[in-house]
């Protein structure tokens, strides 16, 4: 028994709670859920998802009230994965889809899996206000690739007072990892994973790549008047039918195929003579003599009609690039191909 106290006594209070929560369940702790706010949520989640395993007996001792429930229960193991469960059965999805995006992080099986994925740049500003001992046991714990690069962003001075101490370094104690791995959780993995979400203009940018011509240009003339800054980064990040004029020969020749001829030529009714040009030049020669054809026939059309065609084919394109089999170039320049 005095070895459950101590197990419980070492406890904080967000992991007493979230194996309280574990343990009543979902049919008692929906209530409970429903009164917390975001930020108790976001807490009580986090605790969760890292708690591991206890111990029933522990559970039964620190939840003496609730003894007949919890001793139905077991032992209980705090996952990401039952966290998830859990939520997705009390809270609405798109709560839920926030909460667990915060705790998850970048992507890893282990606090030093996810470390490895997280920039060099980024973890060399958190790490270099640490000591350089708990630096030291860091890069010896992620991949040596990634620990150079980290190393290569730290002031020199620093750098090598880092080297020395992972010269001078012995096998770490087992606490010692333990409690660098809690702090690394707590003060950088959760609040990065709060800053690391999709930037605002990114999101407006792909809403607007779903507006018709003239909304579009209204809305983003009527941004301009507010904030010209915030304008010109959703209008960089937009992708629109124009910007199709970035593909290489065999990605435009790809889309073609994938993409009805119909809806081709009433999108080409209204794109520039160079993006029209593009198209005609990568078909036979009789190919593109029928579509020509085709869109005289057409006479005039409504841009309603056209915007349509055109989104499809942007939303073609798009699909081509997720599945891997062309390339979208972005507005940045920062993808130009070299060949």
């Amino acid at each position: 028994m005095a070895a459950y106290n101590d197990a419980i006594s070492k406890m904080s209070g967000p992991d007493k709670a979230a194996a309280f929560m574990l343990a009543i369940g979902e049919e008692y702790g929906k209530h409970v859920w429903e009164l917390l706010s975001e930020e108790e949520l976001r807490e009580l989640s986090s605790a969760m998802s890292s708690l591991g395993s206890i111990e029933a007996a522990s559970v039964e001792h620190l939840f003496v009230e609730f003894a007949s429930e919890v001793s139905s229960v077991g032992s209980l193991h705090g996952s990401f994965e039952s966290t998830e469960r859990l939520l997705q059965k009390i809270l609405p999805g798109d709560r839920v889809g926030t909460i667990m995006e915060e705790i998850r992080g970048p992507a890893g099986r282990t606090m030093w899996d996810k470390l490895g994925n997280v920039n060099e740049t980024v973890l060399a500003a958190y790490l270099k206000n640490e000591y350089p001992q708990t630096v030291a046991v860091v890069l010896q714990k992620i991949k040596p690739e990634h620990a150079a690069r980290v190393l290569g962003v730290f002031p020199e001075d620093f750098a090598m007072e880092v080297v020395m101490r992972m010269l001078r370094m012995e096998a770490v104690q087992k606490d010692i990892l333990d409690k660098v791995e809690q702090t690394l959780r707590v003060e950088f993995m959760n609040n990065l994973a709060r800053t690391s979400r999709k930037d605002s203009h990114e999101t407006i940018a792909e809403i607007f790549n779903y507006l018709d011509r003239n909304t579009e240009s209204r809305f983003l003339t009527s941004l301009e008047d507010r904030n010209r800054d915030s304008a010109e980064k959703i209008r960089a990040l937009m992708f629109t039918f124009e910007d199709l004029n970035k593909l290489d020969p065999g990605g435009i020749q790809t889309l073609l195929r994938n993409v009805e001829k119909d809806k081709l030529g009433l999108a080409l009714k209204g794109a520039s003579d160079t993006l029209r040009d593009m198209f005609f030049s990568n078909m036979s020669e009789r190919a593109a003599k029928i579509l020509r054809e085709d869109m005289e026939a057409m006479g005039p059309v409504r841009l309603r009609d056209v915007d349509e065609a055109q989104m499809q084919m942007v939303n073609n394109a798009k699909d081509l690039a997720e599945a891997g089999e062309i390339i979208l170039l972005d507005n940045k320049g920062e993808d130009e191909l070299i060949y």
